[in-house]
């Protein structure tokens, strides 16, 4: 095999695809459970949640492939079986319930959150320990789309109407005819 020569050292880069592997698996994990909330919801979300999931498992299938590819890309290989992403993810599963609606998307939050923990952590390892600029770029541009997708489901549950200027709860209103 021939070596690879892109300023890092073989150890700088095995602990970064150890690091995208993690991450690899967390998003393969993500990914089901999204897929699974999508098939399942019922209610009166179910449109709204229906459709959300599926663009957020659409994102997650192209990320998915682009940490196997970076992980390519510096000469390692991704995880790519079940067994080993549920021994690398963070993520856990819950295959006894199927909770309802909201329950789901607060789940997806938590999920999404750590996922986002997760990734500064990976950012700082890829600066400061293994000097990989390149994937802390590319992480932060993960961590940038899980927090968007966490934000667009804390929406949806937190539910409170806002004063038009942002600036705290709307006052309910009084003596409209």
């Amino acid at each position: 095999m021939r070596s690879i020569n892109i300023g890092l050292t073989e150890e700088q880069r095995k602990g970064v695809c150890e690091l995208l592997n993690n991450d690899l698996a967390d998003a393969y994990l993500l990914l089901v459970k999204t897929k699974k909330y999508h098939w399942d919801v019922v209610g009166p979300q179910f449109r709204s949640l229906h459709t959300l999931w599926e663009e957020h498992y659409q994102t997650l299938t192209m990320n998915i492939d682009s940490i196997a590819e970076r992980v390519r890309a510096l000469g390692g290989f991704p995880v790519g079986t079940m067994e080993g992403f549920l021994k690398l993810a963070s993520l856990k599963e819950n295959p006894e319930t199927l909770p309802l609606a909201t329950q789901m998307v607060s789940s997806l939050v938590d999920d999404h959150e750590q996922v986002i923990r997760n990734l500064r952590q990976h950012i700082d390892a890829c600066g400061d320990k293994f000097h990989d600029e390149g994937t802390a770029d590319f992480l932060t541009g993960l961590m940038e789309g899980h927090e968007e997708m966490a934000w667009m489901l804390r929406s949806f549950i937190e539910g409170e109407s806002l004063q038009a200027d942002g600036q705290g709860p709307a006052k309910a209103a009084v003596g409209v005819n």
